[in-house]
């Protein structure tokens, strides 16, 4: 359901990450909050955020008191994300200068399409 493997779902319930009940015969059972919790690790790997720091963010997104210290945490680090996205964009301009027409047409809907996954993943930064 998740698209990850069995032995990622392993890992990171023996990391504590994600949370699972105990049948009878000692199977295994994820909540619809525990795939929920699944999806939202995949997405920030995806942004590669370290394993502690998304530990962090789970913690605070289960929380019923969040400190004014940890929203500045979390603001410096979606700071140092965006920085390191402008500099990504400044040295891949040069290369978008050297496209045809049809080709910067290309890249211009692709880019479109990706700016919903991007904001998508800013929220998740500031989750």
């Amino acid at each position: 359901m998740a698209n990850v493997s069995k032995r990622t779902i392993d890992y990171y319930t023996q990391l504590g990450l994600l949370q699972a009940k105990r049948s009878p015969s000692n199977y295994r059972y994820y909540s619809e909050e525990a795939l929920e919790d699944l999806k939202f690790i995949e997405t920030c790997k995806k942004l590669h955020m370290p394993l502690d720091e998304i530990r962090k963010k789970l913690e605070l997104m289960k929380s019923q008191h969040i400190e004014e210290e940890e929203v500045l945490d979390q603001a410096k680090v979606i700071a140092k994300h965006l920085e390191h996205l402008n500099q990504e964009l400044s040295g891949f301009m040069p290369i978008v200068e050297k496209l045809d027409d049809d080709q910067k047409r290309l890249l211009s809907t692709q880019l479109s399409n990706q700016s919903m996954s991007l904001i998508q993943s800013l929220l998740v930064l500031l989750i």
